[in-house]
């Protein structure tokens, strides 16, 4: 894939970056990674062609990459990444980052589709995440697309968190004040 001895860098989000972080596992057809400057062009097209929908791939293992702008989701400015040790460890090609599970919570709190409820669920019942972190992450992430475009969404995030901090942290609702 890549030329070189350089390996091309997966940072993968969603709940994959979940799955290879602990023993949790729940049906998906697709793995997240974000669009990097080395995943852009001939490259990105290189490796949507070898694991994206409809590759062979795909149709060996029912799952495919899916490769995401990278001001797509919903994250505080500076997501933390860590490094899939072993995983990478395996792979001649790539390198493999995972998105830190507290900033995994906070991106499905754009959508909160049922399997984003089961995700955060489970991340909360493993003490993966920690009901301070969820929320000092969230606020960076307002913070971080307060000037974008979906600003207008934040009512049904902040709906959507309190959502959690009801259900799954079983915690009152946070006062937490929408930028303008």
């Amino acid at each position: 894939m890549p030329e070189g001895p350089e390996r091309i860098v997966l940072m993968v989000l969603g709940s994959t970056s979940l799955f290879l972080q602990c023993d949790y596992l729940r049906g998906t057809k697709d793995s997240d990674v974000i669009e990097t400057v080395e995943l852009r062009g001939e490259r990105r097209q290189q490796l949507e062609t070898l694991a994206g929908r409809g590759s062979s791939l795909y149709k060996r293992h029912r799952m495919y990459l899916d490769v995401v702008a990278r001001a797509l989701p919903f994250l505080p400015s500076e997501p933390l990444w860590y490094p899939a040790e072993d995983l990478t460890s395996k792979l001649q090609h790539f390198s493999i980052l995972v998105l830190d599970p507290v900033d995994v919570v906070v991106s499905k709190l754009a959508r909160l589709h049922a399997n984003d409820r089961d995700d955060i669920r489970e991340m909360i019942r493993r003490d993966m995440v920690s009901h301070t972190e969820v929320l000092a992450r969230f606020r960076e992430a307002l913070s971080a697309f307060q000037m974008d475009a979906r600003a207008s969404d934040f009512p049904m995030y902040l709906r959507n968190l309190h959502r959690v901090e009801r259900d799954y942290f079983g915690t009152t609702e946070s006062e937490i004040d929408l930028p303008e």
